[in-house]
């Protein structure tokens, strides 16, 4: 697997055990495999970077692949009210938030690789209305589309860190990508507000109903 993580600086080494422990999945190296995505994310603080590129031998490693048919948006959030912070303070999101995780929290442990959304800025605020109560789980489900970010691969694993090469770096300008990734979460956002009241929301599935009706990660109505 070909893969690109954006950064101000050239890493020709990744270091296993770095990192940001609250990055969405915790600590690790977060890649992806779109170039162009890369160069916005090596741009995120307003100044120049690069999209380093890699190879990854994916043979004998244990892959989480988040967006597979045998698990749903909950599974994802549950692994993000782990790590992430700046929730919405309120009873609601505290209730919600702690039977998300206890009831669709993956034990990641014994993964290499965590394959799944990435929660950018606009993805982040979409999450919280869903705990907060504000937006449906379609809605929540329809948004994590809107801004095209496709997914990010993060390596977790000793075994993974050995497992990668780096190849080259194309460098990134800040002029060019840093208005591209504001561009891009302007978008998503402004989709998200089209959707958000486009129809009645009488019939939806909220957290409240989940957490109500005690709906755990087999049940259909969250397919």
């Amino acid at each position: 697997m070909i893969l690109y993580h954006g950064s101000e600086k050239i890493i020709e080494k990744p270091i296993y055990g770095k990192g940001n422990l609250r990055n969405d999945y915790g600590r690790g190296f977060y890649c992806t495999e779109n170039e162009e995505l890369a160069k916005e994310w090596a741009c995120s603080n307003n100044k120049n970077g690069f999209a380093n590129k890699y190879e990854l031998n994916m043979e004998g490693l244990n892959i989480l692949y988040l967006n597979s048919k045998e698990y749903n948006i909950l599974h994802w959030l549950a692994i993000l009210t782990k790590n992430r912070t700046y929730w919405e303070n309120s009873t609601i999101s505290e209730v919600a938030k702690k039977y998300i995780s206890e009831n669709f929290i993956i034990d990641i442990a014994d993964y290499d690789v965590i394959i799944g959304y990435r929660a950018d800025d606009s993805y982040f605020s979409f999450a919280r209305d869903f705990v907060s109560g504000t937006i449906s789980y379609r809605q929540l489900s329809e948004a994590m589309k809107l801004g095209e970010l496709g997914e990010q691969v993060v390596l977790i694993s000793e075994k993974a860190f050995e497992s990668i090469k780096y190849i080259s770096n194309n460098p990134a300008d800040v002029q060019i990508y840093y208005k591209k990734k504001k561009d891009r979460d302007r978008q998503a956002r402004r989709k998200y507000r089209e959707t958000k009241n486009m129809e009645s929301l009488k019939n939806e599935l909220f957290i409240i109903d989940i957490i109500r009706e005690e709906m755990k990660q087999n049940d259909p109505r969250l397919r």
